[in-house]
Parts: structure tokens; sequence; C-alpha cells
């Protein structure tokens, strides 16, 4: 018989981080964290296997998983003391998703689950707090209604709306006992009116819904979006975690929270997270409320007035603070967290490798050399080579004039500046046309993945830096500035307000993702300079490699990047690239129009002395390292006008009436390029726009000689005649 769940906890635990593959990065973090002795609560994993079996067998479960659930869920009772479903005593649950990798926001989540008219009386005796059963109650009808029976979310929050304003309270946490009742009686309401059924009474029926939830989850739009981005196989599946509730919103001994063992966009070795007193997990990520620092370091580098953890609970933090060191020295690795404390006892709920940035990805692996956690091997493996591209992503200029509207909190570095845009819709299609956009919310969520992914930068007036956001803003390499409190974000109306100011859609918006600044207007930009850890690691990198690399660059500035970087020459110079230059393409175009061999030669020179510097300039900068130099080989039609001013514009300068200019376009426009006048069939019939470049090059090269007293090593590749793509010779270069 297949074995399809995997219990773990204190007493009883089945599994280890080695089985990701098997239950997931939660049910194997979650195994492991209990086999080193933390305060885990218990629970079972449903594997992956599950998941796939459910979309192989057309949404059918393995007949075993029954009977493998109900054993798995009768050793939590006994080691937790309560029943599930039971009126007096109830065992309640959480369900959460677990892929093998790490994707938040994307799968589904429910808490408090085995609670119902009955049971939530059974809650109110065990803890002495009807204000407590009757909010938790509330809470697990808004998620199961959300996640399970595809109610919308804003159905509910517009209950909750409605009750305060009637009672004239701020906050949920104002609503008494009775209030909550009253708004479980309308939650009730709304699902009965939203779905034509009543809401499931019976905890059974309510798991096996939000298992079902989970692995659906697996195949909504978002997820796919993610994988597709993210390059995650969809016959991985995701696991389901069961787990027995731990309650942080049962007074002010009580707290939840999410962590980093260190600063994930910084790298720096500190304690950094944020937490809620009297609250429940979904309250830290979702946004609602304003979150609080753990740390009184992490509060003053903020500027927070709110108490820190370290502050306000000093015994329970100094636990976590422990149980930090503890995960991060046993895992090698920085980590994220996710913890409660009930009535002042900590529970750990997750560990899980920790998303950076690619500066805080450096820092960390060099630090843990230094630290003696990991070798140098190791460490050049933990930086993902595609990330540090967020390394070149440009900063604010100091010196620039700045219209600062607001400041939020510097979720992910870099800095953002584009057309305002309030939807993921909007964000995807302004991008895909060209354009810079920052995508502005209230807060975002899992559905906006398209959005966030498309833009430039990403604005939120709710949410912290352990929020939706920040997180996946983070992974994406995104800039993203949170929680702009003083933001007013008009969806519906695409406007933001501040005071008197309205921001209307389309205007322009720069974000700092590393000050979280919030600013009107474009702002001017530098370009990073790449040293410190980038150089300690890249510096390891050449001791260990056994090729070498070179660049493609046509311009100075490419060239001096890729030499920051270790380039070692360029590998290809592309000289067409080269014309495109407002200046230059004027004479690009006379030598096309020309009508004779001495008017080609006449715009040539003109050409020749800005070529010649072209060389100079990426020999001088190339110091000594080859340079392999493409003549010539573009489709000539794509250096001509095309649109009506720029033809006129032409036609003056060059003393050439537009009819010619008209012809000229008809003659030389292409269907396929690859069968067009190109390559070294262009050097053949006009030898002398070879002729000029070869010049350029030889003397480009005797000029950086002579300045830098380097041997220049210049290589030249003349293009292919090309047949189609993909055909002989045709991706090869003569």
């Amino acid at each position: 018989m297949s074995k399809w769940v995997y219990s773990f906890g204190k007493e009883h635990n089945e599994g280890d981080a080695s089985m990701r593959n098997l239950l997931g990065g939660k049910g194997c973090n979650l195994a492991e964290m209990a086999s080193l002795g933390l305060p885990v609560p218990p629970g079972f994993t449903i594997t992956t296997e599950v998941c796939t079996a459910f979309y192989e067998n057309d949404r059918q479960y393995p007949s075993e998983l029954k009977a493998q659930i109900e054993e798995a869920l009768g050793r939590i009772e006994a080691q937790m003391g309560a029943k599930f479903g039971d009126v007096d005593n109830p065992l309640l649950v959480s369900v959460r998703s677990g892929a093998r990798v790490s994707m938040p926001g994307m799968m589904d989540t429910v808490l408090n689950l085995g609670l119902n008219d009955e049971t939530v009386k059974g809650l109110e005796t065990q803890s002495g707090d009807a204000r407590f059963a009757w909010d938790s109650y509330r809470r697990f009808i808004q998620m199961y209604g959300d996640v399970v029976l595809g109610v919308d979310h804003h159905e509910f929050e517009d209950v909750i709306d409605r009750y305060k304003r009637e009672e004239d309270l701020t906050q949920d946490t104002d609503i008494p006992a009775e209030g909550w009742q009253d708004i479980v009686k309308e939650y009730k309401d709304v699902v009965e009116r939203e779905t034509g059924k009543a809401f499931p009474s019976d905890p059974a029926e309510q798991l096996w819904g939000a298992v079902g939830a989970v692995f659906g989850s697996w195949m909504a739009p978002r997820a796919i979006t993610y994988r597709k981005i993210n390059e995650i196989p969809e016959n991985w599946g995701t696991a389901v975690n069961v787990q027995s509730m731990v309650f942080g919103n049962m007074g002010d001994d009580c707290a939840t929270g999410v962590a980093f063992t260190r600063d994930p966009a910084t790298g720096e070795n500190y304690f950094y997270g944020e937490y809620l007193i009297n609250a429940q997990g979904e309250d830290v990520v979702a946004g609602i409320r304003t979150p609080q620092s753990l740390t009184k370091f992490g509060r003053e580098k903020e500027g927070s007035d709110l108490p820190s953890m370290e502050e306000a609970m000093p015994k329970v933090f100094k636990q976590l603070d422990a149980v930090r060191l503890k995960l991060e020295k046993h895992y090698k690795d920085m980590q994220d967290l996710e913890f409660t404390v009930q009535k002042g006892t900590l529970f750990m709920l997750q560990t899980r490798s920790g998303k950076r940035t690619a500066k805080a990805a450096l820092k960390v692996a060099v630090d843990m050399v230094e630290e003696d956690l990991i070798t140098q091997e190791e460490a050049l493996l933990r930086v993902d080579p595609q990330s540090l591209d967020q390394l070149l992503h440009p900063t604010l200029d100091p010196k620039a004039d700045k219209d600062v509207l607001t400041k939020g909190l510097p979720a992910s570095p870099g800095a953002a500046c584009g057309k305002v845009v309030f939807t993921s819709e909007d964000a995807e299609h302004q991008a895909h046309a060209g354009e810079k956009v920052i995508l502005c919310r209230q807060e975002t969520s899992p559905e906006d993945i398209a959005g966030m992914h498309a833009a430039a930068g990403i604005l939120t007036s709710r949410g912290g830096m352990t929020s939706h956001a920040a997180v996946v803003a983070r992974g994406m390499g995104t800039c993203c500035v949170a929680g702009a409190g003083e933001l007013h974000i008009d969806v519906k109306g695409k406007v933001i307000r501040i005071g008197e100011r309205e921001i209307q859609e389309g205007e322009i918006l720069t974000i700092d993702g590393s000050s979280g600044e919030v600013m009107f207007g474009e702002v001017a930009t530098i370009q990073p300079e790449l040293s410190g850890d980038f150089g300690t690691l890249m510096a390891w990198a050449d001791e260990r490699r056994r090729m070498a690399v070179r660049t493609n660059a046509e311009t100075p500035l490419d060239a001096k990047t890729a030499r920051e970087f270790g380039a070692e020459g360029i590998g290809l110079c592309r000289t067409e690239h080269m014309f495109f230059d407002a200046e230059r393409i004027q004479n690009v175009r006379e030598m096309i129009f020309a009508k004779s061999e001495s008017e080609r030669r006449a715009a040539l020179d003109k050409l020749l002395p800005e070529q010649r510097g072209d060389f100079a300039s990426l020999f001088e900068i190339m110091a000594g390292l080859p340079v392999t130099v493409r003549l010539l080989d573009p489709p000539l039609h794509e250096f001509l006008p095309h649109e009506q001013e720029d033809i006129d514009g032409f036609a003056r300068a060059a003393g050439i009436s537009h009819d010619t200019v008209r012809q000229r376009l008809n003659e030389l426009h292409e269907a396929n390029p690859m069968l067009g006048h190109r390559g070294c069939r262009l050097g053949i019939t006009y030898p002398e726009i070879y002729e000029m470049q070869a010049r350029a090059i030889f003397e480009g090269a005797l000029e950086a000689a002579v300045k830098t007293g380097e041997t220049v090593v210049p290589e030249i590749m003349i293009p292919p005649g090309r047949c189609s793509e993909g055909v002989g010779n045709s991706s090869r270069e003569g």
C-alpha cells in the first residue's frame, strides 16, 4: 500500500529536510524543526504525489488516502488532548499548501478549520474569551468562503466595514464578542446568497473541502503564471499540510509574526522581521494592520515609535532569537520564519530559505564564508547568476532635484520611474507596448502577479516589509515601496491623493526602493558601482573558472561595464549598432542614397572619424584584450526613414526630392532580410564601405596603442552571405 500521509511533531515524526520533493518545502522543514526539538505544533503532510495522482485521475483521490488522514488526525488529537469536531473540547487545524519550492502568496491557506455553531462555544469555554472564539469563527468563514467556496473576500470586508461605521469603531480589535456574533451570522448569509448553499458545519466536510482547494490552487491562473515566470515544472505538484492551530489572537500576551534571520534586502546580519500583538498570521502579510519591528535596532532604523517585540515581549523574543541562530547554523543559510506566540508560549510554524535581493545574496554568501558556516565553493553556488542583473539597476542621483510626495517602507531596492497604472491588466498592456509603468495598489494580492512582473516598480499604501508586495518584488528583483500610508490610492477613480495633491493615471512617478521615497515626475539616476562583496565573490569565481568570457559591446559604456564584471575582451562588436546615433544616421542614409562611388566615399569620409574614435575607445578600455569587430551587416532599409516627418527632414538635409526618397525606399524594402542585400554581399557590391571600416579599425588600434602602451588585439569578422534562417551557414560568421 502506498504511503500518502506523513506525520510530524515532537512525539511522532516521519519526515526530514531530505524529503522536500515528497513533502514539499513547508512539510519537510516542519518535520526537520520537530526533529531539532523546536516547538512545532503537531500535524501531518499529504504528499505531492497525491497532487500528481489527483490531476492524473480526473481529480480523484487515491483510495487509501481517507484512512491514512483519519489515522494521522487521531495522532494530533492524542498529542493535543482535544478531538476534531468535539463540541466541548474541539481540535482546530490549519490547512496550508507547500510546494517543493517557495511560491509566496500563490497557493491557498485556511485557518481555524473545525469551527461551527457548536464547537465555537467549546472554544469559548476553553479559552475563557468569547470575543476571541467568535473572532476566530468569523476568520474561518471568511477564509473558507473565499478559498474553498469562491466568495469574493470584499463581500466579507463590506460587512465588517459597515458594522464599524454603524458602531463608530476604528479597528477590528475594537469589535466586541457580540459584534462578531452578528458578523458571523451575516457572513453565513453572504455565503448562502453567493453560493446558493449553507456554510458547511461538518468539520470532516470542511477538511476535505480545504484539502481540495489547496490542490485546486495548484492550477489557479496566478499559480500557473508564477510557475511560468520562475520555470517551475507543473508535474511537481504541491503538498498539503494539516496542523493543529495555535492562536496569536487570544489577547495581549499573544502575537504572530514573520522574520528573516538576516535582512533580505541588504544582507545585514541582524534579526529582521515584523510582528503583531493579538493577531493571526494573515494579518501580518495582508497589510490590514501596521506591523511592528521585532528588534529595537530595526524599530529605530525604520523610524517607528511602536514598541518592538524585543521591548514588549523580552522573554519570548530571547527564545525566538535562539531559534533563529539554531536554524541558520543548522541549514547554513538565511531563513524565513513564521511564528506564533500563544499565552506567552512560542510556536514555530515555518522555516525556509529566505528570498533575497542580489545585493543581499552576495553579502550573505560572503559573510557566511567569513563566519565559517559555508565554503567559498558553496558561496559561489548560492548566488543565482541571473539575479546579478539586479546589481545593474540604476539608483537615484543624490544631486538631482526631487519632489518628494511621501515616504513608505524600502521593500525592494533600486529606483524605478514610470507612468502610474492601477491594475495588473493595465500594467501588462502598457509594458508590452514599451511603456515603463509603476503599479500602484492599496496592497497587492496573488492575482496581481502578472502585472507585478511587467511593472518597472511597485507602490502600495498598505503592508509591511514582509507583505505580499515586498516578498514577491524582492524575489523578482523589482523595485518596491510598500506601506506608503499617506497615499490614498483610488483604483476605481484612477487617482492617487496625498493631502490636496492628486496624481492621475498616466502621470510619472519615481520610487526609490532603497529609501522608501515616492517622488512626482522623473528623477535622474546613476549607474551602480560594482565592488565590495561582488568583487570578492568574482575573485573566488576567477580562481575556479575554466573558461574565459567575452562580452557583446559596441559602446564605451557597455565595454566599461563588461570590464567591471570581468569580461576578457569583446567577442562581438556589431558595427551596424554604431550607426544609429542621431548625429550619424544622416551620413549613413546619404551613403545608401549615393548614385556613384564618389558620392558614397564622400559620405563615408564623414563617418570615418566617428568610427575611428569608437574603435580607439573600445581598444583603450579593453587594454590589450582581444576585440572582435564584425563589419557592417544590416538590412539597409533599417537605416532609412519611414515616418513622413523623418522622410521630410532627411530629404531637406540631403537635398534630395521626396519622390527620389520614396523610390529608393521601395527598392530597398526586403520581405526576407536573410536573403537581402546584406552581409558580405554588401561589401562585395560596395567595397569602399569595408575599406573605410578596416581603416578606422587599424587607425583606432594605433591610436589606442600609443595612448595606453598596450598591445592592441583587433580581430576582424567578415559577416557571411546568409541563406535563410537555420539553413546552411546562416548562423555562422565568416
